[in-house]
């Protein structure tokens, strides 16, 4: 286990970090690239190590862990890697103009905030941190990191490789529980990243406002499936069930709870139970545990005050902290299932046909993520229009949180900010305007000097629309044909 860290060691390592950034330092794109590869070294030469942890902590497989956890930070750093000084190019704005942009030399600098903390979570306690540190340390800050204490064992080799490997002047790991958490954020950071819940999150995001310190919540939610009548029904089936045995339920974008069409309700069923008793056909040792006695106590009281029926479910046993995976028919949106994010091997399913399921959705907070079970384009459609969520998978569960440089991040409730390849280097960047006028163009702008005269207000117009004047919303024109991209058509075919 981690030596917490003390006021005074956190107060040093605070300083140290400041001063590192104030030199510029971690804004050197050599530094910059030396640390992420040294960070690939760390996960790539400690593999089992991480994987040993993981398995202590959440009882995760070698694979899954890999799979979930440790080769998803490698990805991250190699992305980085790879794009790294096209992400930290001067953008110039495409539309500056004459002045602005050929005279004036306007660019975008993209600039580091300087002093972030990363907070990463439990469930996934190698990705969500070094995930985010990775954009960090690429967009040139100085990174403090602060792994979840509920999940010991990695957070203490975390706490033990991070000094061998990196920078420890611009990067460092403190180890802290949640009472020592007051302390840390009442220092000024200049971007707060935090991953978990949404309780906590409001908690981060009420100390950051102290400094007006700009924040991205990673949260949650309740991320509900709509399985519309016209769904394959077997390959449904088999992902839904499939997405609960993966780190037993507990997943921010895990399917939470499911509204299936009354006309393929039974058979749905019947193949969701199937499907779990395939995969669990040769027992349960593979699969991860429920992180902390607290969570199962958590799960097992909503298991027993439910008034659904429970189609599908085993023993759960508390020792090993074993929810067994479990289906129940019946739920109404008032049922102790839904009382909260359920986060664990539990599947509610409603009897809701698509539009009645919109309502439901509408209704609640917004979600982390959506799933919609369709072979309708239609179907798929009125419900992307209808919904919000952070993101949304089709006929699969939590994929589009894995595509490679898209923006992964919530939405209302469930969170703000993102990250993932591009997004999260500019999630840790300042965009710096910067224009150098030459003086010899006041010849040509005295008009901008006192005292302002009318006569000069051409060289203020805002220039002509490139619409009429008594146009209808009916007139109105969504998208080009291909003679209005012609500039000297444009005008014409507009």
């Amino acid at each position: 286990m981690a030596d917490r860290v003390s006021e005074e060691k956190f107060e040093a390592v605070y300083k140290q970090l400041r001063s590192t950034f104030s030199s510029g330092k971690t804004k050197d794109l050599k530094w910059r690239k030396w640390q992420l590869k040294q960070l690939f070294w760390l996960l790539d030469e400690n593999e089992s190590a991480f994987i040993d942890a993981l398995a202590k902590d959440l009882n995760r497989s070698a694979f899954e862990s890999l799979m979930a956890d440790i080769n998803e930070a490698k990805k991250a750093v190699l992305e980085a890697l790879d794009h790294l000084e096209e992400w930290a190019r001067d953008v110039v704005p495409p539309e500056a103009g004459f002045i602005y942009g050929t005279l004036g030399k306007a660019r975008i600098r993209k600039e580091p905030l300087g002093l972030v903390l990363v907070i990463g979570a439990w469930n996934f306690p190698v990705s969500t941190l070094f995930d985010v540190a990775i954009a960090a340390i690429a967009a040139g800050n100085a990174v403090i990191m602060k792994p979840s204490e509920m999940a010991p064992e990695t957070e203490g080799l975390l706490a033990s490789l991070v000094p061998k490997y990196m920078d420890t002047s611009a990067i460092s790991v403190v180890c802290a529980k949640p009472a020592q958490m007051d302390f840390i954020l009442d220092h000024k950071f200049d971007f707060i990243f935090y991953t978990g819940s949404t309780r906590v999150g409001r908690i981060i995001a009420s100390a950051a406002a102290k400094y007006v310190t700009p924040t991205a919540l990673e949260l949650g939610g309740q991320a509900p499936a709509i399985v519309t009548k016209t769904a394959d029904i077997n390959i449904t089936a088999k992902r839904l069930v499939n997405a609960k045995l993966q780190n037993l339920g507990q997943i921010c974008v895990c399917v939470n709870h499911v509204f299936v069409d009354p006309s393929i309700h039974d058979e749905l069923v019947a193949r969701m139970v199937y499907w779990l008793k395939q995969m669990l056909d040769s027992g349960n040792k593979t699969l991860a545990r429920i992180v902390s006695d607290k969570h199962f106590d958590r799960l097992d009281k909503v298991i027993q005050a439910t008034n659904g029926h429970i189609t599908y479910t085993g023993e759960h046993a508390r020792a090993e902290r074993f929810i067994h995976p479990t289906i129940v028919e019946g739920v109404t949106m008032s049922d102790s299932l839904l009382s909260e994010e359920l986060f664990g091997p539990v599947l509610p399913v409603i009897k809701a046909d698509a539009n009645s399921a919109i309502q439901i959705i509408q209704s609640m907070p917004h979600p982390l993520a959506l799933y919609i079970f369709s072979e309708s384009q239609k179907e798929i459609n009125d419900i992307l229009d209808s919904t919000q969520s952070g993101g949304v998978t089709i006929n699969d569960i939590s994929i589009h949180a894995d595509v490679p440089s898209a923006p992964f991040g919530g939405v209302g409730d469930s969170g703000y900010g993102s990250y993932h390849g591009k997004w999260g280097f500019d999630t840790f960047s300042h965009n710096r305007t910067v224009v150098t006028l030459p003086g010899w163009i006041d010849r040509f702008t005295e008009w901008r000097y006192p005292p302002f005269n009318i006569a000069n207000r051409s060289e203020v117009d805002a220039g002509k629309p490139k619409f009429r004047k008594g146009e209808t919303l009916d007139d109105q024109r969504v998208g080009k044909t291909w003679l209005a991209s012609i500039p000297l058509l444009g005008y014409l075919f507009r």
